[in-house]
C-alpha cells in the first residue's frame, strides 16, 4: 500500500494569517524526530471556554476533550518508529503512538503531533493512540481506527467502527457533551489503484466516499469538528526515484502507478489535483455546516506542493522518510478558511510553531473565518 510515515516536525502558522491549530508542517520520520521543549501560549489562549461551547464556531483548542482518526497507513503509523532508513522490517509495524495526527507517545517536548499539541491545551484529552499495534488492539489504537492499505471506499466502515468505539466506552467519552476532533487523511492508495482501474477510482467517487464517511460521523457524533488533511501529489515521489535507486526500487512494489510510464507526471498530477478539489468541495459545499454542533475543515497545504524535501545541495532528503521512501507526514491546521497555506515547506524544518491569536482563539471554520467576533465567547 501507499504510505508515508514519520513522527512530525515543526509547524508554521503565520500570525498574519491567524493560524488554526498550530500543527502545520509535520514531517515525521523514523530518522528525524522533533519536539518543541517548553512551548506555551498566552494564558488566555490556553484556557477552556467559560462554559461548554454551544457552537462549533466558538470552539477553543482546550475545549477538545476527545481526538480520533480514520485513514490509511500514514495514520496507522507504519514504519514511523524505524531505527534508520534500512530498517525495512519496521514498515510492517503500526507505530500508532507516533502517528502525526493522533499519536500520543511522549509529549510535545519530544515529539510533535496534533494530539501532543492539544495535550498542552487540555492534558486530559482522550483518544490518542499509543505504542504499536493494529487497529483492533484497543490498548494501542484507542480512537485511531485507521487501517493500512485503506482507500476512500473503506472509510465508511472505519467511521462505523469509530462510532462504535465511542459507544463502547461511555466512561471515557460523553458522546453528547464532549467536543470531539476527528482527523482524516486518505488518498494515496486510491491514486495507486487509479492506474489499474480508473473507472473505479474517479475523483467523483473519491469525494462521494469521503462524504459518506463524514455523514456517518455527523449523524452519530454531535459536537464534532472533522479535520481533513488534503492528500499529497504522489508525483513528488518520481523526483525522489530519479535521484535515489533505493527509493526507486521500493516504489516499484509499493505503488506501481507512480512508476507507470504510461502516465506522464502531468497526467498523474492532474488526477491528484482532481482528488484534492473533491476534498475542497466537501468544505465549500456547506453540506456539513447545517448545524452548530458539527463542521469540517480542510488543511490544503499540500495542494501546491510538487517537489520532495531537499538537502542544502538540492538532492532529496530521504532521512525525512521511513525506509520505504513513502511514509512522510505533514500537518497544517489553524489558519482561516480561504487563507490557509497551500504549500508545505518540508525543506526548512526550523519554522516555528506559533500560537492562536488572542483576538480569535478558536479553531477556524468557514463561518468564524468570515467574522470571528460574531462567535466570541469568554474563556474560563
Amino acid at each position: 500500500s501507499w504510505s508515508l510515515s514519520l513522527p512530525l516536525s515543526r509547524c508554521h502558522i503565520s500570525t498574519m494569517q491567524q493560524l488554526f491549530l498550530c500543527s502545520l508542517l509535520v514531517v515525521s520520520s523514523a530518522v528525524k524526530d522533533y519536539g518543541i521543549p517548553g512551548w506555551n501560549c498566552d494564558e488566555e489562549v490556553m484556557k477552556r471556554s467559560y462554559s461548554i461551547p454551544q457552537s462549533v464556531h466558538s470552539l477553543r483548542f482546550a475545549d477538545i476533550d476527545v481526538i480520533g482518526a480514520i485513514g490509511d497507513s500514514i495514520t496507522a503509523g507504519n514504519g514511523a518508529g524505524a531505527k534508520d532508513e534500512n530498517d525495512t522490517l519496521a514498515l510492517q509495524i503500526q507505530y500508532r503512538g507516533l502517528a502525526f495526527s493522533v499519536g500520543g507517545d511522549m509529549d510535545l517536548d519530544q515529539h510533535v503531533t496534533l494530539a501532543n499539541i492539544l495535550k498542552k491545551f487540555n492534558p486530559n484529552i482522550f483518544g490518542f493512540s499509543m505504542n504499536s499495534g493494529a487497529a483492533n488492539v484497543w490498548e494501542s489504537a484507542q480512537l485511531n481506527a485507521a487501517v493500512p492499505g485503506a482507500r476512500a471506499v473503506n472509510l465508511t466502515d472505519q467511521a462505523i467502527d469509530l462510532v462504535q468505539r465511542f459507544r463502547d466506552h461511555p466512561g471515557k467519552v460523553d458522546i453528547v457533551n464532549d467536543w470531539k476532533l476527528i482527523h482524516i487523511f486518505i488518498g494515496g492508495n486510491d491514486i495507486c489503484a487509479w492506474c489499474d482501474h480508473p473507472e473505479d477510482e474517479t475523483s467523483d467517487l473519491f469525494g462521494q466516499r469521503i462524504g459518506d464517511a463524514i455523514q456517518i460521523l455527523k449523524d452519530n457524533l454531535p459536537g464534532t469538528i472533522v479535520v481533513i488533511t488534503g492528500m499529497l501529489d504522489i508525483t513528488v515521489l518520481r523526483e525522489m526515484d530519479a535521484m535515489n535507486s533505493k527509493c526507486d526500487a521500493m516504489h516499484r512494489t509499493g505503488c506501481s502507478c507512480e512508476q507507470n510510464p504510461k502516465y506522464s507526471t502531468e497526467q498523474l498530477r492532474g488526477v491528484c489535483k482532481e482528488y484534492m478539489q473533491e476534498e475542497d468541495d466537501l468544505q465549500s459545499s456547506g453540506r456539513f455546516d447545517t448545524s452548530d454542533d458539527f463542521s469540517i475543515i480542510i488543511q490544503p497545504f499540500f495542494e501546491d506542493y510538487d517537489h520532495a524535501p531537499l538537502l542544502p545541495d538540492g538532492t532529496p532528503d530521504i532521512s525525512l522518510f521511513a525506509p520505504d521512501c513513502f511514509h512522510f507526514s505533514e500537518y497544517n491546521m489553524l489558519q482561516p478558511v480561504g487563507e490557509k497555506s497551500m504549500v508545505a515547506n518540508l525543506t526548512d524544518l526550523s519554522i516555528p510553531l506559533y500560537c492562536p491569536p488572542t483576538w480569535c482563539p478558536f479553531i477556524r471554520t468557514t463561518k468564524n473565518s468570515e467574522d470571528c467576533a460574531k462567535y466570541w465567547t469568554p474563556a474560563a
